[in-house]
C-alpha cells in the first residue's frame, strides 16, 4: 500500500540514485530513461545527435539526457503512456486532439520535470562550485513539487477534486508535415510543441486560467487550420501572459490509502487585485519577435503601432494593454 506522498524537493532527490517520479516506491532496479522518447526521436526523423542548450549554459545531445526510473514505474506505467501518445502522434491532429487531457497532461508533465530534474541537476553543481547553496525560491519548488505530485498519477490513483490544473490549447496546422519543434519555459511551466499537422500549447500549473485569459481567440480559431506563423502568434500570447499571471495556485493534497485527493484552492484568495498583470504590448511584442524568428520580423515591425502590434490573424482580439 503507498500512503505517503514522494516530494524529491523535500531533500534535492536529483541525484540518480532513485526514481525520478516514484522515489523509493518500488524495489525494482532502477534503469536510465530517455526524456525524449525513442519513438518521437525516430517519428521526427532524428537521430538523437541534435542539440539543446541548458540553463546553466551546457550543451547536450538529445540522446544524453535521461532520468533514473524503477524498471516497474517504466514498464507498467510510463511505457504504456509512451505508447498511447506515439500512437496518438502518429495519426496526427486527429489522433492527438482525441486523447484525454489527462494523458497529455501527465506526459507534457513528465517531460518537463525531466528536464527539470537535469536542470536541477546543473544548478546544484554550479552552486556546489561557488558555495552559496541552492538559489531557488520557495514559490518555485511549491510550484514544482505540485506538478510532481499530480504526476504521480502515472503509476497511482490521483483525483483532482472538481477541477484541472492546465490549459491545453490543441490546433489544426495548415501544413501537414510540419517538422517536429518544441519550447519550454520552466519557471512558468509553459509548454508548446508543433509537429505533422497539430499544434500543442499547455500551462500545467495555472487551474485553466491563461486559456480562459485567452478564449475570445480560441474561440475565434476554433475548426481552423493555422499557419505556423499563426500558431507562434497564439503560443507567444500563452507564454507572455502565463509571466503575468501573479497567483501561486494552492492545493489541499491529501493522501487517503493508495489514492491522492487533490483539491484547488480558490485563485482570489484575500487579494483583490486582477489574476493577471497589465498586459503590455512592447513586451509582448518582444516575445512575439523571438517566436517569429524564422520569418524576421524586427520588434520595431511588429510594434510600429503600439496600441496594435502585428498579428497574423484578420481580428486579433488581444488582451487590453495598460
Amino acid at each position: 500500500m503507498i500512503t505517503a506522498i514522494y516530494n524529491p524537493f523535500k531533500n534535492f532527490d536529483f541525484k540518480n540514485d532513485k526514481c525520478f517520479l516514484s522515489g523509493e516506491t518500488f524495489s525494482s532496479p532502477l534503469a536510465t530513461v530517455n526524456v525524449l522518447p525513442d519513438w518521437l526521436l525516430s517519428m521526427a526523423n532524428f537521430t538523437g545527435d541534435e542539440q539543446i542548450q541548458l540553463l546553466d549554459e551546457t550543451i547536450r545531445t538529445y540522446k544524453s539526457l535521461v532520468v533514473p526510473a524503477n524498471t516497474t514505474v517504466f514498464d507498467k506505467f510510463i511505457s504504456p503512456l509512451e505508447d498511447k501518445i506515439a500512437l496518438a502522434f502518429g495519426k496526427g491532429h486527429k489522433g492527438v486532439s482525441a486523447l484525454p487531457e489527462i494523458d497529455l497532461f501527465n506526459w507534457i508533465g513528465k517531460l518537463m520535470y525531466s528536464f527539470l530534474y537535469i536542470e536541477m541537476q546543473g544548478a546544484i553543481r554550479l552552486q556546489q562550485l561557488s558555495g552559496d547553496g541552492m538559489n531557488m525560491s520557495q514559490g518555485l519548488m511549491h510550484k514544482f513539487g505540485n506538478l510532481h505530485t499530480m504526476l504521480q498519477s502515472i503509476y497511482r490513483e490521483v483525483i483532482l477534486e472538481d477541477f484541472t490544473p492546465w490549459s491545453i490549447v490543441i490546433v489544426p496546422l495548415e501544413n501537414e508535415n510540419t517538422p517536429f519543434s518544441f519550447r519550454d519555459e520552466i519557471n512558468t511551466l509553459t509548454f508548446s510543441l508543433k509537429f505533422k499537422d497539430f499544434g500543442i500549447i499547455a500551462c500545467l500549473q495555472d487551474n485553466g486560467t491563461n486559456k480562459r485569459y485567452h478564449q475570445e481567440i480560441i474561440d475565434s480559431i476554433k475548426d481552423k487550420k493555422l499557419s505556423e506563423q499563426q500558431f507562434e502568434e497564439i503560443a507567444a500570447r500563452f507564454f507572455y501572459s502565463a509571466y503575468l499571471f501573479n497567483r501561486l495556485p494552492e492545493y489541499n493534497i491529501m493522501p487517503v490509502e493508495d489514492i491522492i485527493y487533490i483539491d484547488a484552492m480558490p485563485l482570489k484568495g484575500t487579494q483583490n487585485k486582477a489574476l493577471f498583470d497589465v498586459w503590455a504590448n512592447k513586451t509582448y511584442g518582444q516575445v512575439l519577435e523571438n517566436f517569429w524568428k524564422p520569418w524576421g520580423h524586427t520588434l520595431f515591425e511588429i510594434i510600429k503601432d503600439p496600441t496594435a502590434p502585428m498579428s497574423y490573424f484578420d481580428e486579433p482580439f488581444l488582451p487590453l494593454a495598460g
